[in-house]
């Protein structure tokens, strides 16, 4: 049987939204479209999907068989578009590139020289930038590939891969700060003190609880920090290279390892350029 790929990916987002109404917006396509793909793939299928009795949409069992083969069907699908594009041969003019604060990988070992040599007309634009933003420059079309610290899920329009190079994060206060002088603390000692976290533009699911700054990098974070503004969960390796004035506070459970994934859009498969640079970072050894 053919399934309408129109609907795997209403599906699919329906899922990951929680309601019908937030996968038409995100698709930009009307409730009603919506629904009626999904209906249509359920009466194709042969059984609910979907569980309408509450006030939103829940999976049922079925529903989450189902996710998980559409989801790797719609993954095998951007495969075979990227290669599409490889095997026509149309190199990008541009490629722009995002990345987290959490890793130097891209310009580690000589990855950006060998991208030079092969792609020499396409022009390169880099970037900082952290977590939901990442995700939303890819979605708005601003951004062709991002690294970024792994999310708990992505939206049904992300393609990812894991990396093989984790960042290690500790937390850290200025030698001057009154923190800095104790020879153990528990995160309870901690809530009392202001806390400086990450926040992106985008919706985040990083929330700040009592005295709390957020800034949208880890540079900006770490600044604050070493000023005495209050304590910071910061990459080590980013700290070794900026943060000398910074000391890392004895907490259990730090520091910590954090998953590394690269990101790009489904609906817009990479070029030459992007690919090959997705391949190199995926062949990377951590």
């Amino acid at each position: 049987m053919r399934y309408s790929p129109e609907a795997l990916v209403a599906f699919v987002e329906a899922a990951a939204q929680g309601s019908f109404s937030a996968a038409a917006r995100k698709l930009n396509k009307s409730q009603s479209t919506i629904s009626i793909a999904i209906s249509n793939l359920e009466a194709d299928i042969g059984c609910a999907l979907f569980d309408r009795s509450g006030r939103h949409p829940v999976l049922t069992d079925a529903g989450h068989q189902v996710r998980r083969h559409i989801e790797a069907i719609l993954a095998e699908s951007s495969k075979l578009d990227a290669l599409a594009v490889r095997l026509v041969g149309k190199v990008e003019s541009t490629l722009a590139v995002v990345t987290t604060d959490l890793t130097s990988v891209v310009f580690q070992g000589d990855i950006m020289s060998r991208f030079a040599e092969k792609f020499p007309d396409t022009e390169l634009r880099y970037g900082p930038s952290e977590d939901a933003d990442v995700l939303n420059l890819i979605q708005e079309g601003m951004v062709d590939v991002g690294l970024l610290a792994a999310q708990p899920a992505y939206p049904a329009d992300i393609t990812m891969i894991r990396l093989a190079e984790r960042a290690e994060f500790g937390l850290y206060a200025s030698k001057n700060h009154p923190l800095a002088s104790a020879k153990q603390l528990n995160l309870e000692d901690l809530e009392s003190v202001r806390r400086l976290y990450l926040k992106t533009y985008a919706p985040s699911i990083r929330e700040g609880n009592g005295q709390a700054w957020s800034a949208p990098d880890y540079l900006t974070l770490m600044e604050f920090a070493v000023t005495g503004f209050g304590w910071a969960e910061l990459p080590q390796n980013l700290v070794s290279r900026f943060g000398r004035d910074l000391v890392e506070l004895k907490v259990p459970g730090y520091p910590r390892g954090v998953n590394i994934d690269v990101a790009w859009s489904r609906d817009r498969p990479l070029g030459p350029a992007g690919q090959w640079l997705v391949d190199q970072l995926r062949n990377k050894r951590g």
